[in-house]
This record gives C-alpha cells, structure tokens and sequence, in this order.
C-alpha cells in the first residue's frame, strides 16, 4: 500500500461563484467563524451582521472530479446606495493560502459582479497587511481607519480593471496551482 503525505495532495481545481447553496453558504459562515473568530481574533463569538441578509456571498470551493469538496474561500458584496457598493470579510482557509490566486478570484468576481449591477463606486475596509495585494489589483488607498479596532485601509477599485459578470452563480472554475516557494 502507497501512503501519501496529506501535504502531498493538492486539490484539482476550484470554482468561484456566487452560493446558492445551503451547503455554500454554511461553508462560507463557518469559514468566516474560523478566520475572524478563531485566527485573527476580531470577533469574540461570530461575525455574522445584518449586511449577512442583503449581501451577495461568493465562495471558492474546492472540487474533486468537478463536484464541489469544501468551502475555502469567500467574500460578500452589497449595495450601501444607489451605485455605491461594499466588499467585505474576505477569508481563505489557512490551509489553501499557498494556492496561488483563491482571494485575488474572490476579489475579482466581488467587484466584477458589482460592476454587471450598476456599480459606480466599490469600496473595502482592507485590512493593513492586505493593501500591497489591493493595490496590485488596481485598488487605491483613501484613508486610514480603525475598523473592528484593527487598523484598516479604506480602499477603492478601478472599475475600468474589473469587466461586468452578469452571471456570478456561473462564475469560473480555476485549475489548482501552488504559490512558488510553498510546500
């Protein structure tokens, strides 16, 4: 019998979209519990807000033979007003974070879903260690702001970088690949 290193293995592939599913969104809010409960500590017993009932939750789920494993990435959006659009508790599982790109997908498919809305202005409380992603990504910096007391930036998309995506349920599968330098 072969064994094989559990850090061995590494998922096919993932599909980013929106949920639709109990499965989904059940993943997505014990994903967020262990990230910013557990991990980080920002929230004592969950993070949950009345923005979970109008946002639009997307996830990364991981996919074996193109059928959906677990959660392991999300973020929601949501319309403040008219035009002007939020993007918030990005999370990806600790274990996937050496897959390059779960979080840049999840950012994009956030601001690109907007974008097929109506979106004029999206915004993000991104948090400091954060900003260099955001800024690659063609985001910029507004100000500094103490946000569930952590220090934040208050960022902006370029929306001409983010083509609308009329279909976010739909949204695009992405073949597994491993950051350089992680094991």
């Amino acid at each position: 019998m072969i064994e094989i290193e559990p850090r061995a293995f590494r998922c096919p592939g993932f599909h980013v979209r929106a949920a639709s599913t109990r499965f989904e969104a059940q993943g997505a809010e014990a994903l967020r519990a262990r990230v910013f409960v557990e991990e980080q500590r920002i929230f004592q017993v969950h993070d949950r807000d009345e923005i979970d009932l109008i946002a639009t939750h997307l996830v990364a789920l991981s996919t074996y033979a193109h059928e959906a494993d677990q959660v392991v990435g999300t973020v929601r959006i949501h319309e403040e007003a008219p035009g002007l659009w939020w993007g918030s508790r990005l999370a990806v599982d600790r274990g996937f974070r050496n897959v390059g790109g779960l979080g840049v997908e999840l950012i994009r498919l956030a601001v690109s879903t907007a974008n097929a809305r109506g979106c004029g202005r999206f915004l993000a409380h991104v948090q400091m260690q954060n900003v260099p992603l955001f800024e690659r990504l063609r985001w910029r910096p507004l100000e500094e702001v103490a946000f569930h007391g952590a220090p934040h930036m208050r960022m902006e998309a370029e929306l001409s970088a983010y083509p609308p995506c009329a279909d976010p349920e739909a949204g695009w599968y992405l073949r597994a690949r491993a950051r350089e330098g992680a094991r």
